[in-house]
């Protein structure tokens, strides 16, 4: 499932080609993704005018100008991409329709962007902009890791005195939003730190040292366009590339990559998912 990275990546992708631009005509091919679609969506989306995308954890959620809000979910394998750019940002004309082209903005700019989500685990729902961030998918959500209110002080908080491993903690979006498992990984191995220890075990200067790493492995990954291991592709179709930089994601039994380190990567099963960690290096 995309993560935060991947997420601000597409919506930095779309922004050119939506932002400010009226969404000519809306086409919704299916009554649903994961959820039904709201009521009349192609109709209350056709004629609006794209105010601003913006992220929230993993959503995309994009403000128009009748005082609605689109949310958009990515799900697991869900694709937002865009042809026919006349900014010339994007080099595809627009393609033939695909089986699982869900949704489908034709904007008044001529570009077009297409949702596509063969496993359909994606979303998109119309919520009201005033209210936006009370929606139950926002309203339980933890502060951005790249924001102001994701700090050492608010961290610590939140550690002290968890039983759980510093993964799950990490993992729970009430904690910090948009946090997934790969960048979780990454950023425990940076700092040091097994992903079984338990949080109210780490002392309070490691765990505020969490915060600048997160932030430090986020900005890369969204340098670097994502991370593609299956389905994610940018805005302009083109795979991410952070997944070339893993130093433990996805390494099992290669060499750590720490100087003088002999070990090799292990993965562990925590909550159903797969930790990557040196057991010599992070303790």
């Amino acid at each position: 499932m995309p993560e935060l990275p991947e997420v601000e990546t597409v919506r930095r992708g779309l922004t050119p080609a939506m932002e400010g631009q009226i969404i000519a005509r809306a086409e919704v091919n299916r009554a649903d993704l994961r959820w039904p679609f709201p009521a009349r969506m192609a109709e209350r989306l056709t004629g609006c005018r794209v105010l601003r995308l913006r992220r929230r954890s993993k959503y995309i959620l994009v403000d128009l100008d009748r005082g609605e809000t689109l949310l958009v979910h990515l799900g697991m394998s869900g694709r937002m991409t865009v042809s026919g750019d006349p900014l010339g940002q994007f080099v595809r004309t627009h393609p033939a329709a695909q089986k699982h082209d869900h949704v489908v903005f034709h904007m008044g700019n001529g570009a077009r962007i297409t949702f596509n989500d063969p496993r359909r685990f994606g979303a998109m729902d119309l919520l009201e902009t005033r209210t936006a961030e009370q929606h139950k998918l926002l309203a339980v959500l933890g502060p951005e890791p790249l924001g102001n209110d994701f700090n050492e002080t608010g961290l610590i908080a939140a550690f002290h005195g968890r039983q759980s491993p510093v993964k799950s903690v990490l993992l729970d979006q009430k904690v910090v939003a948009g946090l997934g498992n790969i960048y979780v990984c990454e950023a425990l191995y940076r700092a040091s730190l097994s992903p079984r220890r338990k949080a109210a075990n780490i002392a309070a200067a490691r765990v505020g040292a969490l915060v600048p790493i997160i932030r430090q492995v986020l900005s890369e990954a969204i340098d670097a366009g994502g991370s593609s291991l299956r389905d994610f592709r940018q805005a302009d179709g083109e795979l991410g590339y952070f997944q070339h930089c893993f130093d433990v994601y996805g390494r099992e039994g290669q060499p750590c990559r720490s100087p003088g380190c002999s070990a090799k990567i292990r993965r562990i099963t925590q909550s159903g998912r797969s930790s990557f960690y040196c057991a010599q290096c992070q303790r």
